[in-house]
């Protein structure tokens, strides 16, 4: 990373919070599911089924909170997502069995969705004249955090008792907590004013929905690297199962160095719209190779692999890069949170959805399906210049049709 804190008092403030709280989201992300199919021996399949089920509850939470946020205070707001996602996180150790585990897994699901959308208009407020390169800064953290988190969770994989588990979970509750309770350190964002017309106008605005959509089909991308690959590995190529763990590693590696970096020159939608399409060009390429590594000796297929995923993280650098652009730069200030509220369904959608695209395109189809994934990004790429254009022509009738007070209070 170009730098290891922010100069702001602010920024360093949510810099640290978000550390902490990806620490154990990382604790999470690499053992949860285990804690639940081996710790708690509920059958994978529901464990899929609950999993399913919070990921598309959370959908319809994340709009309302974001408003929720931009009316009466993001900080307080984001805060009590945070302790309600240490609760229910905490329930995990009470949910021994499925409507209990169904239970707490979509209160913590929802809280998390809510988060993201409740911190948003605190990143536009602290973030500086460019909030897209420090939320592009806060990705870099997120990394960091979550590699450390993944190295805790490894031991606990390893000692495999009831014991380890569940003091994994406590330990990613209590993370939670000490990430909300940092954010008191942090000087409160005054409400934003209220405007006439309609109070769901994220909802209304067409152009800023199809972006979302493109970017939902985008971010399927981000599980090529945590579902595909690794199921590739194992049931289709020669490679050693070690490898798994090293195409993460370069991919966590390349992101936490040069996100920031990639960031810094998407400065407008319309560079936005062109970081779309270079993203869209690597993910077919990335995936073109990837299919290429069956049936080859080992070395050759590692070599393969590893120079996709490297080509595919770089994609993804211009794929974030133009999420955190787009989503800002065409979202008023004043309803920030509603926004990129509506902006993170697309991503909620591609976490419900893409690993079961993924597998029946790229596992069950086989080689032929990597290249229909490939297509799908490239495509979506392309797709996206003329609609960021049209969200463009959108937004400047809007503001052509401001009277200067109301100008003056969305500023």
């Amino acid at each position: 990373m170009p730098r290891l804190m922010p100069d702001s008092g602010p920024q360093r403030v949510l810099v640290v919070s978000n550390f902490v709280y990806t620490v154990g989201s990382g604790l999470y992300l690499t053992a949860g599911v285990l804690y639940f199919t081996e710790a708690v021996h509920l059958p994978a399949g529901q464990v899929g089924l609950g999993l399913g089920i919070a990921g598309l509850l959370a959908l319809a939470v994340g709009v309302a909170v974001g408003h929720l946020a931009d009316r009466h205070g993001a900080r307080g707001i984001y805060a009590a997502t945070l302790v309600v996602q240490a609760l229910a996180t905490a329930c995990f150790v009470l949910a021994d069995s499925f409507w209990p585990f169904v239970l707490a897994v979509c209160a913590a699901a929802a809280a998390k969705t809510a988060g993201i959308a409740a911190r948003s208009p605190l990143i536009r407020h602290y973030g500086g004249d460019r909030p897209q390169e420090f939320r592009a800064y806060l990705r870099a953290v997120t990394n960091v955090g979550i590699s450390l988190g993944a190295v805790l969770a490894g031991w606990v994989v390893q000692v495999g008792t009831l014991t380890a588990y569940q003091l994994m979970v406590i330990g990613n509750a209590i993370a939670f907590v000490v990430s909300a309770a940092i954010l008191v350190l942090l000087p409160p964002v005054a409400p934003a004013p209220t405007t006439g017309g309609p109070r769901w106008i994220a909802l209304r605005d067409r152009p800023y929905l199809l972006l979302t959509v493109l970017d939902g089909i985008m971010a399927i991308q981000f599980k090529v690297l945590t579902v595909a690959i690794p199921l590739w590995i194992v049931d289709a190529t020669t490679a050693p199962h070690w490898l798994i763990s090293a195409t993460m590693l370069t991919g966590t590696l390349i992101v936490v160095a040069f996100q920031v970096r990639a960031s810094r020159n998407v400065d407008s939608p319309a560079a936005g719209a062109l970081a779309y399409r270079r993203a869209g060009v690597a993910f077919l390429i990335a995936c073109s190779l990837i299919s290429l590594s069956a049936d080859i000796p080992a070395w050759a297929a590692a070599a393969l692999l590893i120079t996709a995923v490297v080509i595919h993280t770089i994609g993804e650098l211009w794929h974030s890069a133009a999420g955190f652009e787009i989503s800002f730069a065409l979202a008023p200030p004043h309803a920030t949170g509603q926004y990129l509220g509506v902006f993170g369904l697309g991503a909620g959608l591609a976490e419900a959805f893409g690993p079961g695209l993924l597998i029946a395109l790229c596992i069950t189809w086989g080689r032929p399906g990597w290249y229909a994934a490939g297509a799908m990004f490239a495509l979506t790429g392309l797709a996206a210049p003329p609609a960021v254009r049209w969200a463009q022509r959108q937004q400047h009738a809007l503001q052509a049709q401001l009277t200067p007070a109301e100008k003056a209070s969305t500023a």
